[in-house]
């Protein structure tokens, strides 16, 4: 679990974790989204159904999860610097995670806590409404659900009433943000989406993604750093107990970095001590 907290008045402003492998203890489960077809040449029948399949594919990947800011601090990068804080932290301590990286995106949901995929489709299954369902999820009764025998079977949306959009996967703007900081980052959705609220799920091989390739470390030392037009960087201390992450302006290129008093502080880090840096956004293309 990570914590956004401003460092002069102890404020939290946003939480963010990594889960390290899932479906390791309880099985993890989602759907996958694919064709199967029908065909039988001398009747002249050719159906390709979209269907939807039971899948664990993603056991044992890493999972971002539970990242949340306050409306009041979505400004200034907090946001950027709360989210790709766990790459900085992936990328010091690399060992600890697998391969593939998954992020769940949020389905459609409207304010009154109503699901269309729910509704459609899970519902059929489990006679609750898609928030207490939610709820029991985040218990541990995910696999309940997917035991049902109807769940074990491949489905065909084209004939449930009311059937969930398989061809265009929607999510709740809300997570529009984060889902593009995602993308910009290297993860893609590669027809996975979740059995509650169909939401899409965003996935990436760790050694791809960009804050976690393109990080290194340099030494650090204490002074008044260089003014000029710098980009925003992420630097990191690579201490696992106590790792710390802030939001600087600095040349991302450098092999030393100057860092203020205050800075080091947040960082608990001293001069010479060697810090993670990265720049906090891919840096835009010129024709």
């Amino acid at each position: 679990m990570f914590v956004l907290e401003d460092s002069e008045t102890g404020t939290v402003a946003g939480i963010c974790a990594i889960e390290v492998a899932v479906g390791l203890n309880d099985p993890w489960y989602n759907y996958r989204v694919g064709t199967l077809v029908h065909a039988l040449k001398e009747l002249n029948v050719y159906n390709a159904l979209p269907t939807l399949f039971l899948s664990n594919d993603h056991t044992g990947s890493s999972e971002l999860c539970t990242l949340f800011l306050d409306p009041d601090w979505r400004k200034e990068g907090n946001g950027y610097l709360l989210s790709k804080s766990r790459f900085m932290f992936m990328a010091a301590f690399r060992d600890k995670f697998n391969d593939k990286v998954v992020a769940e995106m949020r389905g459609v949901i409207d304010e009154h806590g109503y699901s269309p995929f729910w509704q459609s489709l899970g519902k059929r299954f489990f006679s609750m409404d898609f928030s207490r369902a939610d709820f029991l999820c985040g218990t541990g009764a995910k696999g309940i659900y997917c035991r049902t025998d109807a769940e074990t079977s491949d489905l065909y949306p084209l004939f449930i009433p009311g059937k969930p959009r398989t061809s265009s996967v929607r999510y709740i703007p809300q997570t529009a943000p984060a889902r593009a900081v995602l993308e910009k980052e290297g993860f893609r959705y590669r027809n996975y989406i979740d059995i509650f609220d169909g939401g899409p799920t965003l996935e990436c091989d760790i050694d791809r993604v960009r804050a976690i390739r393109k990080s290194r470390l340099v030494e650090v030392a204490e002074g008044q750093p260089a003014q000029g037009d710098f980009p925003a960087c992420l630097v990191a201390n690579e201490n696992y107990h106590y790792f710390r992450v802030v939001l600087v302006r600095a040349d991302p290129a450098t092999e030393r970095l100057i860092l203020t008093a205050a800075q080091l502080d947040a960082l608990k880090c001293h001069a010479g001590d060697r810090v993670r840096l990265v720049r906090l956004c891919a840096e835009e293309k010129t024709a």
